[in-house]
Order: C-alpha cells, then sequence, then structure tokens
C-alpha cells in the first residue's frame, strides 16, 4: 500500500504536462531576461574593463575587485543630500498622488450615467500613457518657452512680465508633480476601473435598499472591496522610492543646470557622472543600490501592513 501511494503521489498527469507547457515560455523569458543578467551585479563591485579582444564574460572576470568603491560616488559628492533628498520627496508625492487621484477618477467614472462619456473620459486620461517623455517635453516647451511659448504670451496680454521657465527652480517641484500625475494617472485609474467593475451588484442593491446614498455607497461598498488591490498597488510604488522616471526629471526640463536644486534626482546624476567618466561599473553600482534599497522597503511596506490588517497584503 505504501509503494502504491508513493507510486500515485509521484505520477505526472496528462494536466500538469499541459500546465507546464503552458508556463514554459514564461519560465525561459524569466531565466533568459531576469535571471542570466544578474551575474552583472559583479560589476558593481569591480574596475570594469573591456579587454581588447576578450568577451564580456571574460572581461567581467578579469576585471579587478574594488569592493565598494564605485558606490561611494553617491555619497562622497557634495550635492548626495540634494539628490537623495529630492528622489524622495517626490516619490513621496508620486505615491500618495499616484494611488488618491486614480481611484478617485475611477470611482468618478463609474458614477457617470452616459456610458459614451465614460468611455471618452478613459481614453483621455489613458491615452498621455502611450507618450513618451520626450514628445511631453516638446509639449511643455511649447507651454513654458520664453519667447514664444502659450503661457508667457497669456502672460503678456495681462499686462504682466513674461517667466523665464528654465531659469526659475521655484515653478518646478509643481510642474514635475502634475506632468508625473498627468502621465501615470490613466493605468492606475484602468486597474480601479477593473476592481471596481468585478464588484457583485448585490452589494450596492442592499445598500440601496437600506437608503444608502452615493457617498455611503462608496464609503462602505466600493472603496472596502477595492481596499487589497489599493494596497497591492501601494505596496508596490513603494519599492520605488529610490528610483526615479529619467525622462520626467531629465527630459522635461531640458538638462537645465540653473534647476539643479529641485530636478536633479540620482538617476540623472548617475547619468551625468557616467557621461564624463564612461564607468559602466558605477551605473551598475547605483542600480544595485536602488534594488536593495527597494527590496528593503517593499518588505517593510508589506510588514507595516500586515501589522496593521493581516488579511492585505503582498504576500
Amino acid at each position: 500500500m505504501k509503494k502504491e501511494n508513493k507510486r500515485n503521489r509521484f505520477k505526472v498527469s496528462r494536466d500538469d504536462i499541459e500546465l507546464t507547457l503552458l508556463s514554459l515560455p514564461t519560465f525561459i523569458w524569466y531565466v533568459v531576461f531576469s535571471f542570466l543578467p544578474m551575474i552583472g551585479i559583479l560589476i558593481a563591485f569591480k574596475d570594469f574593463r573591456m579587454i581588447p579582444g576578450q568577451g564580456f564574460i571574460t572581461s567581467l572576470f578579469k576585471s579587478e575587485w574594488v569592493g565598494f568603491t564605485n558606490f561611494e560616488f553617491l555619497f562622497k559628492t557634495p550635492d548626495a543630500g540634494i539628490i537623495i533628498r529630492n528622489t524622495i520627496l517626490y516619490n513621496t508625492l508620486f505615491i500618495i498622488l499616484g494611488t488618491v487621484v486614480p481611484v478617485a477618477l475611477a470611482i468618478g467614472i463609474t458614477q457617470l450615467y452616459s456610458r459614451r462619456l465614460a468611455k471618452v473620459c478613459q481614453t483621455a486620461m489613458f491615452l498621455p500613457h502611450f507618450l513618451s517623455w520626450v514628445v511631453v517635453s516638446y509639449f511643455v516647451f511649447a507651454f513654458l518657452s520664453y519667447d514664444k511659448g502659450i503661457v508667457n504670451q497669456i502672460l503678456v496680454t495681462l499686462g504682466k512680465d513674461p517667466i523665464q521657465w528654465y531659469m526659475q527652480d521655484q515653478y518646478w517641484p509643481y510642474i514635475l508633480v502634475f506632468m508625473q500625475v498627468w502621465k501615470t494617472v490613466g493605468y492606475g485609474m484602468v486597474v480601479y476601473l477593473a476592481a471596481i467593475a468585478g464588484i457583485d451588484q448585490t452589494y450596492y442593491e442592499a445598500a440601496v435598499i437600506d437608503g444608502a446614498t452615493k457617498w455611503q455607497q462608496i464609503k462602505y461598498v466600493t472603496l472596502p472591496l477595492i481596499k487589497p488591490i489599493i494596497i497591492i498597488m501601494f505596496i508596490m510604488a513603494v519599492g520605488n522610492i529610490f528610483k526615479s522616471d529619467f525622462g520626467l526629471f531629465y527630459q522635461v526640463p531640458k538638462n537645465a543646470g540653473t534647476l539643479f536644486n529641485t530636478t536633479a534626482t540620482i538617476d540623472t546624476y548617475v547619468y551625468k557622472a557616467i557621461e564624463g567618466t564612461g564607468s559602466m561599473a558605477m551605473s551598475s553600482a547605483a542600480a544595485f543600490f536602488q534594488s536593495i534599497i527597494g527590496f528593503i522597503t517593499i518588505l517593510t511596506a508589506n510588514t507595516i501592513v500586515k501589522k496593521i490588517d493581516g488579511e492585505n497584503g503582498l504576500f
């Protein structure tokens, strides 16, 4: 009996083979594009140089070990406080607004009586997600150009002096936050719309029978039922708190040196440093540092969420 149970336990069924074959492309993709490239982490701890006549792998293993030397440029620079401060503060705002605004818009769209108007609004807000920051930067320049910008033309028409937007950094925190929300809000909104669409309508019918208003239905039905999705999206966003969108902070301000104090982040600083030194090891060290911090913040955020609400969490 024991031998038969062991044989049955390890018996492979037809369903197992089909599911294995179905998952095989995804498994291969992750191995090739996620796990094999992880050998590049070694570059962060080496003085990497391509050896003439040798391949990448040979050059990698023959390069000199330098320990944590490649990480020092992030912290020894006098601008370290500025770039770390900007990265964290901007991402904190992006996480908060990236959670509140899409949820509010998704709920608002579901309350529209006209389905056609809802589709138009959804498409209009989702469209910016497909635009590259290079294209967006030219739109922004068309508005903020000192000579022919639309905003300055309006100011002159109103009898006010034009503003040199790319020379004055006090305006850019608001511009960057607005552009980030404008470009990314559509994607988050679609995720929450899908979550709301999956709610059983009998909950709303019961709430209407009990005399609940629209606001009470949102407060006691919609928000509690989409709370797990909100928490998962929030935790995943927290993992990127030490990363910044390079296009937003480099392309949109046109890499203006006068805006350094408000537009410099870890990613833009690393890019400029590599432009001057050409060191692949420095960029690898910065990316590795950001990944480790992101991993720690995700674990921390998930732990806090589990302690507050044990039923929800990413894992």
